[in-house]
């Protein structure tokens, strides 16, 4: 199967729900493992796929008797949303690849309601828009596109492609993008942005203010300039290496720039505001999540509410991939060692993010760049989350644990007992840190068969209970120590008489 194809099948695996597109087994039953020679580098694959179809993808590598079975697993299209590859959106009928009925294409547009950045502005016109930031937005299509057309395109052309205009009338996107300050007064006064910075968290005037009721192209880099005023860097050193890390990392702000310009719900009075403090950044923009977005599904859903102002994002590269700017900002997080985006503030009338700058842990740092650059690029946010999470010693949530077998084909974590992860070894070697790991594991596996030896020899000739061996190695399950056991038993050391609660274990003696 080639590139284009998986792609295609993809697609419409996304448009019909998600799915596994699993290769290496045969499509006829029966289903007969014959093994898949597909896509030598899958990470570079899953990539591609991402970048054309705007949806997640993973990858699974698996052996069955010496043959190689690759599973690639696409995520549901974005609610009220198809997906397209080239132009055309694809559908599963039966076996058969076919492009997407017309009826089930109006249905998805239904989903999420009306999006209102599309509707056209009665008398607003051409002259309403700020001519240089449409050459902003111009340039940067131009340059994400490679298109020489783009740059000599007329104006008003311009605008038609990327549907700015439609039917001769001005949208409420080409406003909110490019519209000048006094019309934006006039048709749409609540698009607009306020920064400011403040010092404390003490009430009253703050230290900086900027209103920006213009076009978002017009202050996009503006906004963006005003922080990194007052954007210092955090300096590491381990050795030989040392990390330059600043508070407030440019990446990050601009995507949470772009998802409140993006989703924030401009039919209702407010202004986004961008707060800046020393060490942390606060975005509040009106309007609460998009339909069907929760805090816990928020790294996995898109649903942007103004459709055609992501749209024109898209088309110049500033969402890079629709509905995956989250993920970025929480994968840049993680690698810098701070703080995951905090939600607090944020209800039905409202979203508040706040981005914290702070690095918490020298130690994550070291272990970020001990993982190397070539394993950070194929892991996926979850991957992110899961060693994050590990590297805090907290649990796994259970929707994670499907990271879990990837993780440790690549070495990064290490399975020590049922539902129990760690980092690897090496890498808390490779920073340091062994004795971590060992107190993270516990004693290995002679050493705690040695202490129940020790403890059965202690009991003498009255035998020992198994609730007495849960108290010689508490951090043990019942089945854990079970297990000892029976290789004990089968080692010819110990034996045991009675069952079940009337059990007792004995030393072996010949």
């Amino acid at each position: 199967m080639d590139f284009q194809e998986t792609l295609k099948y993809c697609c419409a695996m996304a448009n019909c729900g998600g799915g596994k597109l699993v290769l290496g087994i045969k499509d006829t039953r029966p289903r007969e493992v014959v093994g898949s020679a597909a896509f030598e580098q899958p990470e570079r694959t899953r990539n591609g796929l991402i970048e054309k179809l705007r949806v997640r993808v993973d990858f699974h590598l698996y052996e069955h008797n010496s043959k190689r079975i690759l599973v690639f697993t696409v995520a549901s299209r974005p609610v009220g949303l198809p997906v397209q590859v080239d132009g055309k959106t694809w559908w599963r009928e039966g076996d058969s690849l076919v492009p997407m009925p017309n009826e089930v294409m109006r249905e998805i547009f239904a989903e999420r309601g009306h999006d209102f950045s599309k509707d056209i502005c009665p008398g607003a016109t051409i002259q309403d828009l700020d001519k240089n930031a449409i050459e902003i937005f111009r340039l940067k299509w131009a340059e994400k596109r490679g298109h020489v057309r783009i740059k000599n395109l007329p104006l008003k052309q311009l605008l038609i492609d990327c549907e700015a205009i439609v039917e001769n009338g001005i949208t409420y996107a080409a406003l909110i993008l490019f519209g000048t300050r006094s019309a934006l007064g006039k048709f749409l006064p609540q698009t607009e942005i306020i920064f400011e910075y403040r010092s404390s968290n003490a009430s009253g005037p703050a230290q900086q203010r900027e209103e920006f009721r213009i076009g978002f192209f017009a202050c996009y880099d503006k906004i963006w300039e005003l922080v990194n005023l007052r954007n210092d860097n955090q300096h590491y050193q381990d050795g030989l290496f040392v990390f330059n890390i600043p508070t407030f990392n440019e990446r990050v702000i601009r995507e949470a720039l772009l998802n409140a310009v993006s989703h924030r719900n401009y039919q209702l009075n407010g202004s986004v505001f961008v707060r800046q403090f020393n060490n942390r950044l606060v975005i509040e923009s009106p309007g609460g999540f998009p339909t069907g977005v929760t805090l816990d599904n928020i790294l996995n859903r898109q649903s942007p509410r103004n459709r055609r102002v992501a749209e024109i994002l898209a088309l110049c590269g500033l969402v890079e991939r629709s509905g995956q700017g989250m993920n970025l900002i929480y994968e840049l997080s993680i690698k810098e060692a701070k703080s995951l985006p905090d939600f607090k503030g944020t209800d039905d009338h409202f979203v508040c993010i706040t981005l914290n700058g702070l690095v918490l842990d020298k130690k994550m740092l070291l272990f970020i760049n001990k993982i190397g650059n070539k394993r950070l690029e194929n892991l996926s946010t979850d991957d992110f989350i899961v060693i994050n999470t590990l590297f805090h010693e907290h649990k796994i949530p259970d929707n994670l644990r499907s990271r879990t077998k990837r993780l440790i084909d690549m070495g990064i974590i290490e399975h020590i007992g049922r539902n129990k992860y760690v980092l690897a070894r090496s890498l808390y070697a490779e920073t340091g840190k062994p004795g971590v790991h060992t107190r993270l594991v516990g004693l290995d596996r002679e050493t705690n068969k040695e202490l129940i030896i020790k403890h059965i020899k202690q009991s003498g000739n009255k035998g020992t209970p198994l609730k007495e061996l849960q108290q010689v190695l508490p951090g043990h399950g019942r089945s854990q120590i079970q297990v000892l056991l029976r290789e004990l038993r089968n080692e010819k050391r110990i034996y045991v008489e009675g069952t079940t609660s009337a059990a007792r274990w004995f030393i072996f003696t010949i």
